[in-house]
């Protein structure tokens, strides 16, 4: 809220040695097999066009799909070189390994499954050699990255992307990947209390149309009005009672706005209008169902790349240039000036002031977690307390809350103002009241979001953290991270809300094979009195259903695991017969 990875926040790609992985992969040719007869000959369409982050990448081989499996197959340079990973080729067992970011992938020639972290893995298609070029099964190799893919139809394109991309997509390398522990620790299983319903919300992403509207619908009034309703009533069926949908995805709106342009989402074109206003719509047709509906902002996110050429021409990018710093290859707001930080402000006051919202919804996207950010002009020029680098932008972010939360509840007392944070604040080796992890980033030291500051000053409603591993996880276990924001609202108005990552269900990562691992963490949250609800990321991801989730927290939340215990201890009431 990324995802709202993982996601909200993996590290970024790693350098690009083009070069080196042009050699290695020439080597990988060599040994690999060629594809097998009619069963594989690629499907004769149009070709397939690959995207990473936004930007297209050019393939000497295009990607083709296998038919009867429907498989698509890449070049691997393609992933290699647009993601950053590591490539190496192994002679004596004529295999290939992708490594990137504590994932380490092995494909041998001829094999039916893949090693990922040394444990096998079954491959629909096995590893194939196209003029002189290594072909690995995209959705495999992507989502054992921890990646996104997402294939769209009507144009035969690939778009691929880190879960933090969407902006709620924590992240897949918070620790150092350490396997451990057995997954069992899901607290007491017992539902017990008659108390009120608590949140039980999910994240509906709209950059890149991941989760709401789709591609296909571009234009179509009507199709993604279908499409949503459609999605409202899955939710509500999974036993879920709110939405956060993202309203600003790239300096954007879906709605209408004096400030910014239409988002490119809802028509294919940025600033061109729909037939239609599709916040007025989703807002009245979530309270229909007697939902909650949360408009998230992406806040300082300018756009998804650095390309210019289609923005509308009163982006923010187009309008205010001295706001903006390049980072990473992709256009932020820059957070150190103040009236970019107030721009931002206004534009998020449009909805408030004219939308029947419930709340207004922030993800992570503050500085960027990892690489240079330039801000040097702008920390000369507006740090008149002559504060550290780091302590500076702290204040430029604790600023922006603050009057924000004041805006907010000046105009609408009632409405409920959260964000969502990286699920680690600080590991204890950073700080003696950190939490008991080894994440690779957090919030205070790498995204310069004091998330404590927020709580005890009550500048917020809730905070919604994203707690994205297992109980497996030794390096950012589940639990003990509860236990941790826990006793940070305690004592405050602060709720707080666990974000939970149903799309890891299935995967590799450690924890994550167990059908129950989802149903386990909610009974443990429950266990505290401090955790007011849950957040799933993403809507598309519970709709896939990976290892029967949605009917699990239907079941989960019929039987009145939905519910706060009564007696306000986070221990199930005791029974009244």
């Amino acid at each position: 809220m990324n995802p709202l990875t993982y996601y909200r926040t993996t590290l970024k790609p790693f350098r690009v040695y083009a070069l080196l992985l042009t050699l290695l992969i020439a080597a990988v040719t060599s040994g690999l097999q060629h594809a097998d007869a009619a069963a594989n000959k690629p499907v004769k369409e149009r070709d397939i066009a690959i995207y990473v982050e936004g930007a297209m990448l050019e393939a000497d081989v295009p990607p083709f799909i296998v038919p009867k499996l429907n498989v698509t197959m890449v070049p691997l340079r393609i992933i290699s070189e647009g993601l950053g990973a590591a490539v190496d080729w192994i002679s004596s067992s004529r295999s290939v390994s992708i490594q990137r970011t504590g994932t380490l992938i092995t494909l041998r020639s001829g094999q039916g499954y893949a090693t990922v972290n040394g444990k096998q893995v079954r491959l629909d298609s096995t590893v194939q050699s196209i003029a002189g070029r290594t072909m690995v099964p995209l959705r495999f190799v992507g989502e054992a990255l921890g990646l996104t893919v997402n294939w769209n139809q009507a144009d035969r394109s690939i778009s691929l992307f880190d879960q933090d991309e969407t902006g709620i997509g924590g992240g897949t390398n918070g620790g150092n990947g350490s396997n451990g522990g057995n997954g069992s620790n899901g607290g007491n299983s017992s539902n017990g209390g008659t108390g009120t319903d608590s949140l039980r919300g999910a994240w509906i992403s709209t950059v890149y149309n991941l989760d709401w509207p789709s591609a296909q619908s571009a234009g179509n009034e009507a199709k993604q009005k279908a499409e949503f309703t459609q999605l409202l009533d899955e939710l509500q069926r999974m036993g879920l009672n709110a939405v956060f949908v993202q309203v600003r995805p790239a300096g954007d709106a879906l709605y209408a706005s004096a400030l910014v342009p239409w988002s490119k989402y809802l028509t294919g074109t940025q600033g061109k209008a729909p037939t239609y206003d599709p916040l007025a719509f989703m807002v009245e047709e979530t309270h229909k169902r007697g939902m909650e509906f949360h408009a998230w902002f992406n806040p300082f996110r300018a756009s998804v790349d650095a390309k210019t050429d289609a923005l509308a021409p009163n982006h923010v990018i187009l309008q205010h240039p001295d706001w903006i710093v390049n980072s990473g290859g992709k256009p932020y707001l820059n957070p150190g000036m103040p009236a970019a930080r107030q721009q931002i402000i206004d534009t998020i006051m449009e909805v408030v002031s004219s939308y029947d919202v419930d709340g207004v919804h922030l993800d992570d996207y503050f500085y960027p977690s990892s690489g240079e950010f330039p801000d040097s002009a702008a920390f000369t020029a507006n740090n008149p307390l002559n504060l550290s680098l780091a302590d500076w932008r702290r204040a430029n972010v604790n600023a922006f809350v603050s009057q924000l939360g004041e805006s907010i509840h000046a105009l609408k007392p009632s409405l409920k103002f959260g964000i969502s944070p990286f699920g680690v604040w600080r590991n204890q080796t950073m700080d003696p009241t950190g939490s008991p992890t080894k994440a690779s980033v957090t919030d205070y030291d790498n995204m310069y979001a004091d998330v404590r500051t927020w709580i005890k000053q009550e500048w917020i409603d809730y905070v919604a953290s994203q707690i994205y591993w297992s109980f497996a996880n030794l390096a950012v276990p589940y639990d003990k991270l509860v236990d941790w924001w826990s006793n940070e609202v305690k004592g405050t108005d602060v709720d707080l809300y666990i974000g939970h990552s149903p799309y890891k269900l299935g995967t590799t990562e450690a924890g994550w094979q167990a059908s129950n691992e989802i149903i386990n963490q909610l009974n443990y949250a429950k266990t505290h009195a401090e955790v007011d609800g849950d957040i799933f990321f993403s809507a598309k991801d519970l709709r896939r259903n990976p290892l029967g989730v949605m009917d699990a927290l239907r079941d989960y939340y019929s039987a009145g695991g939905g519910s706060l215990l009564a007696n306000g201890s986070g221990i199930p009431s005791p029974s009244l017969e």
